[in-house]
């Protein structure tokens, strides 16, 4: 599958919503994800032929970075572009003169740790009860830049 990584621009927005809608059960509204267009964060695309078929939003801190979202239409799953975009987002993050990347996953959602851990990622601690349908702790991971 061939695609392209480009930064999220306004008219990405409802189909990243759609595939917020789709992947999560507390999923982002539109109108939050206009975050990603502030100066306050940044987030990327995967696109083939201008259909979103994934996207990663970070947000930004003095000297750091966390990963908010990260997802994957189902029927493009496992092509390689979740993690084309956490490359793409570690980029960003050495551009940006960032130290560390953090994020939290779903304990039970051992693909998105896999991910994670083969990006460099290390389990840092447990949030309980961070995540609420259903409810679930959460892994911290981190990944330190510098």
């Amino acid at each position: 599958m061939k695609f392209d990584i480009l930064q999220v621009e306004r008219a990405h927005l409802p189909e990243i919503a759609a595939l917020e809608a789709l992947s999560f059960s507390e999923p982002w509204s539109e109108n939050a994800l206009n975050l990603f267009l502030s100066g306050d964060a940044v987030a990327f695309a995967a696109t083939e032929g201008g259909r979103v078929l994934g996207y990663i939003g970070m947000l930004l801190a003095p000297g750091e970075g966390q990963i908010l979202n990260l997802a994957v239409l189902p029927e493009a799953r496992r092509n390689g572009i979740a993690k084309a975009l956490v490359a793409r987002l570690l980029e960003e993050a050495t551009a940006r003169e960032l130290g560390s990347l953090s994020l939290e996953a779903r304990v039970s959602n051992a693909p998105a740790i896999r991910l994670y851990e083969s990006c460099g990622f290390a389990v840092a601690g447990t949030r309980k009860g961070f995540y609420r349908h259903p409810a679930e702790d959460a892994l911290v991971m981190i990944k330190t830049l510098s």
